[in-house]
């Protein structure tokens, strides 16, 4: 089963609440299985446009991360990151077929 992504470009707008989002939607993303591959870092944008940061937040699978979104946990969660941030926001499932040889 493939695993479901959190894909996030972020302006951060309030750096105290997007702090405090941070430690209300670790409520949800513990329960949910969430485990960080991006969060934040170097990144260099090389073609088209692009926030100050980008996380992708990786799920057991995509109904996982599509529950979390939709959790009361993170619905708690949501109003601050709203106010402390612009975002655009994804969630998208992984891809388990072949790859490049």
């Amino acid at each position: 089963m493939p695993k479901g992504y959190w894909i996030g470009r972020v302006d951060v707008i309030d750096p105290k609440g997007y702090k405090e989002y941070g430690a209300a939607a670790a409520i949800a993303f513990k329960k949910y299985g969430a485990h960080f591959i991006v969060r934040g870092g170097k990144f260099e944008s090389v073609e088209g446009t692009s926030r100050g940061r980008n996380n992708v937040i990786e799920f057991p699978s995509y109904q996982a991360a599509l529950d979390c979104w939709h959790s009361p946990e993170y619905k708690r969660a949501s109003p601050i990151r709203a106010q402390a941030t612009q975002a655009d926001i994804i969630i998208i499932e992984g891809y388990d077929g072949p790859q490049p040889s």
